[in-house]
């Protein structure tokens, strides 16, 4: 496959910019600020994006890039961004951004020691800069794919677009490797009614402490287990409503200003809440979360659960697919018979992708296998599964006959490529562009050289 194919198939025509892996190696570099690499409208290219880029895509298999075709992306994106904040139809989220940042900032800090430790490690000279390093690259993100989203939302190809897609370039479209189609049932082992009243009985304390003088905030950074939020008092600021979990939002909403909630349950364990102000759907609160880590007794009993519901699918008394409905705690599976989707899309995931956990419960089963119960973990959260393998795809030449839908997302992803460059030379004649003289020799697809910064 050549160069550039490779490139627009692993990145896109256009880069959607910085992904959470890119956010976390722009963030370790240290050097956010080391020369203007493009100015696009109002918008700045600084040379350790492309830098940051390039090494993204290498890091996906991209050999041998071309760093102009990488500032091409960035400034690309960039005129997006600029356009994006002059569209009244895309929402302004400064305020929501703003918090998200200092929510990440919390997150990040509650991984180290102390402020100065992460600070060092991280390489930035003060909170303020880390900040607003975190916001602009979450800015720069959201008003990216809104507008993205908003010039390609109409995109579509009908079959023979995707069959013409694959006779001009099935010589160089890649190899697929050994792939699979798994299924899964997943359920989070549930608490115990004692458990359940232990975790509320403490936070029913916390709240008589509260109200015989100690502060909501100091006691949210002493018991909270909430990380984006405990090292600051357990404060959220600028909540929009239906940002929150149901019980959360409406154990809040119902407060007054000042007031505090008893003991709710949600997703994530058991709550106090402190509202602080509403203003409108916009809302100020505290909270103190104690989580639902289940004991070694609820997982064993959650692992009894999965291994009776394998049995009478083993049985021929119930499909994976209906006991996935019906069992399943896994909102994003259960109603697609607990089909597992894949990095692109798809129902198929590379064997050598899959997690190491999954990895090794899935050693030596063949197609139609399905797993015992075994222990999993997401977002630090105790997870028990059982996993079907429903195919095994062997290594091959990508045809139309065997991944039709993944060429469609490739001509699809080819076609909004070709609408947003569409968009993009539209606005280059009233944009103000200015590349720095470094890429004089490039030659770029569009006309980004209008001006030129000194050397």
């Amino acid at each position: 496959m050549t160069n550039k194919l490779k490139i627009t198939f692993l990145l896109g025509v256009f880069i959607m910019i910085f992904s959470s892996n890119m956010m976390n190696a722009q963030l370790k570099q240290g050097d956010l600020v080391d020369g203007i690499a493009a100015v696009i409208g109002d918008e700045i290219v600084l040379e350790s994006d492309v830098i940051e880029q390039m090494n993204y895509g290498k890091q996906q298999g991209a050999a041998n890039t071309d760093k102009c075709e990488f500032l091409e992306n960035l400034i690309s994106n960039k005129l997006l961004v600029f356009e994006a904040k002059k569209d009244t139809l895309i929402e302004n989220r400064s305020a929501a951004i703003k918090e998200q940042a200092n929510a990440k900032y919390r997150q990040m800090l509650s991984q180290f020691p102390d402020e100065k430790t992460m600070l060092a490690a991280y390489k930035f000279r003060n909170a303020y800069e880390l900040k607003n390093a975190i916001e602009k690259i979450d800015t720069d993100q959201y008003y990216g794919q809104a507008k993205y989203q908003r010039i390609t939302d109409k995109a579509d190809v009908t079959p023979n677009e995707v069959t013409d897609f694959y006779n001009m370039y099935k010589t160089q479209l890649p190899q697929v490797k050994d792939e699979v189609t798994l299924a899964q049932i997943m359920i989070y082992p549930t608490l115990t009614e004692a458990h359940k009243q232990e975790l509320i009985n403490r936070l029913k304390k916390i709240k008589q402490d509260i109200a015989g003088g100690e502060t909501f905030e100091s006691q949210a950074r002493i018991y909270s287990e909430d990380e984006g939020s405990a090292a600051n008092g357990g404060l959220y600021k600028n909540i929009n409503k239906g940002q929150m979990v149901k019980p959360f939002e409406a154990a809040a909403l119902n407060l007054q200003e000042n007031e505090i909630s008893d003991p709710i349950e949600s997703e994530f364990g058991f709550h106090i809440i402190q509202l602080l102000k509403r203003s409108g759907k916009v809302y100020d609160a505290r909270h103190i979360l104690l989580k639902a880590t289940p004991t070694d007794e609820e997982i064993k009993s959650a692992k009894a659960k999965l291994d009776s519901i394998r049995g009478l699918i083993m049985d021929g008394k119930m499909t994976f697919k209906d006991a996935a409905f019906k069992f399943s705690d896994d909102k994003r599976t259960k109603f697609n018979a607990g089909v597992i989707p894949g990095a692109d899309g798809s129902d198929k995931i590379e064997r050598e992708s899959i997690p190491g956990t999954i990895s090794y419960e899935l050693a030596g089963l063949n197609k139609g296998d399905i797993t015992t119960a075994f222990e999993d973990e997401e977002n630090k959260r105790k997870q028990i599964k059982i996993i079907k393998i429903d195919d095994v795809i062997p290594t091959h030449q990508i045809t139309l006959e065997t991944d039709f839908s993944r060429i469609k997302q490739m001509a699809l992803n080819k076609k909004k490529g070709e609408m947003i460059e569409k968009f993009v030379n539209s606005k280059l004649p009233t944009t103000f562009i200015s590349i720095d003289g470094r890429y004089d020799s490039c030659s770029f697809k569009s006309n980004w050289k209008k001006q030129s910064m000194t050397k």
